[in-house]
């Protein structure tokens, strides 16, 4: 078997993520296909490119010497590609973007502003493979969430605008669920509760953890992606983490935690070189736009309201 690219770029995301798991979610493929395309490109190179652990892969030496030298083949390649799109297809704007209430109002501005520029959008729930797109030239801008405790390995190069130093994490639950009647919730109301969050999403599970035991709490927890975390919540089997800009929903109550104890930064990645006019107007675009979307939802509202947030000035 001969390497390609696309065997590069499984390597690296299997030494990004940590696991062959999270690896194949983000590639798009299944883990058994992802272990056997592994297995052949081992046997190519002749070595054991991976150690498998129970909590996951670590490179090898020799995998880390591989991994050293196809790193820059893949920007390198990411390069060429963009640099000849963008002499064929004229201007484009490459969005990367984790999923946001933001994303309608922030392109439907950007597109009243450049009209005559194609946009591309990539939604992901990595944001650190967001960040590492960007830095390979194979997106522009990345809007990203940090959860608060994990830190988010941002590459060398790579300009960050705050959009929110501190956004809090709300929870959502079953419509009909006790603590729904109540305008703010006590993260100990919900202690008995199971939890849902996506391993995914980077710092995701990581942070909640760490709330808990702040708390002097130990609820079960179960792993699941966006949409079956979603029919969990409505049936009332589970809550979950989620964007105060979430909703409204009529099955579903959204609702702030005491003493906000679940928290992001929200930041927008610009690429080594990009123009610097353009990036400020994608940025001021991204923060009407998110505005917008506070205001439109509201238990933010309310919550904006009571801190005084210079938000409702903007």
């Amino acid at each position: 078997m001969e390497l390609e690219v696309r065997h590069l770029r499984a390597l690296c995301a299997i030494a990004d993520a940590g696991s062959l798991h999270k690896a194949a979610r983000q590639l798009g493929v299944s883990q058994p296909s992802l272990t056997t395309q592994l297995r052949r490109i081992e046997r190519a190179l002749d070595g054991e490119l991976f150690l498998r652990e129970r909590t996951g892969c670590r490179p090898t030496p020799f995998g880390r010497s591989v991994l050293g030298r196809a790193r820059p083949l893949l920007a390198e390649m990411a390069a060429l590609v963009a640099e000849a799109r963008a002499l064929s297809q004229g201007p484009r704007l490459r969005i990367g973007s984790t999923a946001s209430g933001a994303l309608p109002g922030w392109l439907r501005r950007l597109h009243r502003r450049l009209p005559d520029t194609e946009t591309d959008l990539v939604v992901d729930v990595s944001a650190n493979a967001l960040l590492r797109m960007t830095a390979a030239g194979q997106l522009d801008v990345a809007f990203v969430h940090e959860v608060e405790g994990s830190p988010l390995q941002v590459p060398a190069g790579l300009r960050l605008r705050v959009l929110m130093e501190r956004e809090p994490q709300f929870v959502s639950m079953a419509r009909d669920h006790p603590a729904a009647a109540r305008s703010v919730v006590e993260l100990r109301d919900l202690a008995t509760d199971r939890w849902t969050v996506d391993p995914s999403v980077d710092g995701e599970w990581d942070g909640l953890r760490r709330v808990f035991a702040v708390a002097g709490l130990d609820p079960p927890l179960l792993h699941a992606d966006y949409h079956t975390a979603t029919s969990l919540i409505v049936s009332g089997e589970a809550v979950a983490p989620c964007q105060p800009t979430s909703g409204p929903r009529e099955d579903m109550a959204i609702r702030p935690l005491s003493g906000d104890p679940l928290a992001v930064r929200l930041l927008l990645a610009t690429r080594p070189g990009a123009h610097e006019a353009t990036c400020a107007q994608v940025y001021e675009d991204l923060r009407a736009a998110y505005r917008e979307a506070a205001l439109r939802t509201p238990p933010y509202r309310a919550w904006l309201r009571r801190h005084a947030s210079p938000l409702l000035a903007a």
